[in-house]
Parts: structure tokens; sequence; C-alpha cells
């Protein structure tokens, strides 16, 4: 079976439709000639000007002549006709060809833009013809859904990325104190270690356990914060800010940092422990970073529908373009990846926290040095 193009088919039926119509004219033609109008010019004589003009016939033979000269001029009718009506099959035939051409170009650029695009050139578009009609609405539907494909190619190229190196920095992680470990180990029993050496390496292997622990326990945590909540439960982030307050008091009086808090209630739905460490990680990086003497402010309330929890401190200055990558994991201090006693997850778990509950976080630099983090999280209820 021959299976025809668009292009064929619409000329076909552009054909057909003009020789439907042809013949049916021609038909209607035959059908309603008049033959009143025939024998008026025989009977009548009104020719045209300068003809013979016809002579009256006998009265019997009128209806024999009316036949006559209707016969004649069926019978010439049909001939002509079916001549014009092939001429002028043949050139609709061509005429449709060439209006179908150019009635589906867009069509073929559409198509010829598709083959082009590739998961590594997603930037050419189709024009957009006008006047607008349907093929051009077609040409923005086909451009936006291309923009959608760009921006969700170029989304998960960013997550590939941050995934790469993220496993990188993990291991890096963990291999630092694995070799800590190891180079403690070879170093101590190359020869006879007396119990005091032995005591040393014991110590260094166990800070390195302790180091590789806290590693693997905050990447749990960030995978069980980015799989989402498994229960929800009322709870108040002015009294869970309270609660780590007094858990980090001491830090707080070691360190000379001074605390100012204005604890609203701030009511959430959400998972209590990730709650709590969402907190705790936010204390303990304003205290981990903050400066001999520094302040610390955390406040609670309610705003613009949801509960909001503010925590800032004082420290060294962060350039304002480096705050948010404090946010990505392993990332230490000061927006780099440089080493100090933190893991570099504390931030990046407080996301992971907020995003789990819907929320929003919004880290800025403070002029002068330090950080303001803002979190906001749907209300309960």
């Amino acid at each position: 079976m021959v299976r025809l193009t668009a292009r064929a088919r619409l000329a076909s039926l552009q054909t057909a439709l003009v020789l439907a119509a042809g013949a049916a004219l021609t038909g209607l033609t035959y059908l309603l000639m008049p033959r009143r109008a025939l024998l008026t010019y025989h009977l009548t004589g009104s020719g045209p000007p300068g003809t013979p003009q016809p002579l009256p016939p006998e009265a019997g033979d009128l209806r024999a002549l009316a036949d006559r000269v209707q016969a004649d001029a069926l019978s010439a009718l049909l001939p002509h006709a079916g001549v014009a009506l092939v001429v002028v099959t043949a050139l609709a035939a061509a005429l449709s060809w060439v209006v179908a051409g150019r009635v589906l170009r867009p069509i073929r650029v559409i198509s010829s833009t598709a083959r082009r695009l590739s998961a590594e050139n997603l930037t050419e578009r189709v024009p957009v013809t006008t006047p607008a009609d349907e093929l051009s609405a077609l040409a923005g539907t086909v451009n936006d859904m291309l923009d959608r494909i760009q921006r969700g190619v170029a989304e998960r190229d960013r997550i590939l990325d941050s995934q790469r190196l993220f496993t990188a920095n993990a291991a890096h992680e963990l291999r630092t104190p694995l070799t800590t470990a190891r180079t403690a180990i070879d170093v101590t029993l190359d020869g006879n270690p007396s119990r005091a050496e032995l005591l040393t390496m014991a110590a260094d292997v166990r800070d390195a356990v302790d180091h590789m622990r806290r590693v693997l326990d905050g990447l749990l945590l960030l995978a069980r914060s980015q799989a989402g909540l498994a229960v929800r439960e009322p709870a108040d982030l002015a009294a869970t800010a309270a609660a780590a307050l007094d858990a980090a008091r001491a830090r707080l009086a070691a360190a000379d940092v001074a605390v100012q808090s204005e604890l609203r209630p701030a009511p959430v739905s959400g998972e209590p422990v990730l709650l709590e460490r969402m907190i705790s990680n936010l204390v303990d990086n304003a205290v981990r970073y903050n400066k001999t003497g520094g302040r610390l402010v955390v406040d609670t309330g309610t705003a613009d529908g949801r509960a909001v929890l503010r925590i800032s401190n004082t420290g060294r200055e962060i350039p304002p373009d480096e705050a948010e990558t404090l946010l990505e994991p392993f990332v230490h201090g000061q927006g780099t990846r440089v080493r100090t006693d933190g893991l570099g997850l504390g931030l990046s778990i407080v996301r992971a926290v907020t995003l789990a509950h819907r929320g929003r976080i919004a880290v800025t630099s403070r002029a002068g040095g330090g950080l303001d983090i803002t979190i906001a999280l749907p209300l309960s209820g």
C-alpha cells in the first residue's frame, strides 16, 4: 500500500474538491438547461443582430422542433464541459500541490529544527512566522517546550556536577582520617614502641575514627533530610531554639559570645528531631565562626503566614557573593574548602531540613562580618 505524504494528501483532497465541484456544476447545468430559452431563439428570431432570422414552423412541428433543439444543445454541452472540467482539474492539481507546499513549509522548518537539536545543542529555536495563526502558535509552543527542556537539562547537569563534587569531597573527608590513622600505626610500629608511644598512637586512631563517625553521622542525617519527612508532629521553633541555646551555654561562655534572643511562638508541623538538629547546627555554626567577645542574635516569630527563625552572628567578613556557597556540603568557614574543626556539613543539613519542611532559607553576609541566616517554614495547622 502506497503511503502518501501530507503534501500529496492535501493536494489530492483539494483537487478532488475542485473535481467534485466542477462535476456538480456540469450536472446541474445539464439538468437545468431551460427548454423555453432555446425555443425563444428559434421561434421568435431574437438572435444576434445581423444573423438570418428563422421562419416560424408549422404548429404541429413545435414539439418535435423543441425536442431536437434541446437534444442538440445538450449533446454539444457535455463534450465541451468534460474538456473544460479536465483542464480545470489539472490546473487545480498543480496549484494545490504548490499551495500545499507553502502551507506545510513551517511544519518542515519545525521538523528540520527538531532533527538538528540534541542534548548538546538546545539553543536553536523555530522561527515564528507572521501573521499569528495556528502554525505560528505551533512554533511558539515548540519553542516553549525547547525552553523547558533546556532548563531541565541544565538543572540535570547542575545536579550531576553537584553530586560528583559531593562524592569527591566526601571521599576526601573520609580518606584524611584513614590516612592519619594509617600513618600513626606505621610510624609507631616501625621499631619497638614504648607504652607511651602506643597510647599516643591509640589516641590518634581514636580521634580519626571519631572524625569518620561524625562525618558518616552527618552524611546519614543529610540523606535522611533529603529523603523527606517520615512523620509530622507539632513543634515550636521558639522552644527548640531555647533548648539549643541552653545546650550551647558552656561553649558560648568559653568563647565569650554574648547572646541576645527574642523567642516568640513559631508553631510548625514537622519532624522534631530534624528541627532540633537544624537549629543546633545553626547555633553551633554561629559559635564556631564567631569572634571572641562577639554576639549571637536568635529571634523567632511569625511573619506573612510563616514561622520565622533568624540567627545572626559576628565574625570574619564574608564576601556577599560567597555567602550562599556555605550551604554546599564540605564548605568550611569563609566560603572555601579549608580545614577547620568543623565537618562542613552543618549548613548543608540545615538547608536539607528546611527544604524537607517546604521552607525557605536565606543566607546573607553582615556588614562588619558574620552571617545573617533566616529560615521561614509553613505554620502548623
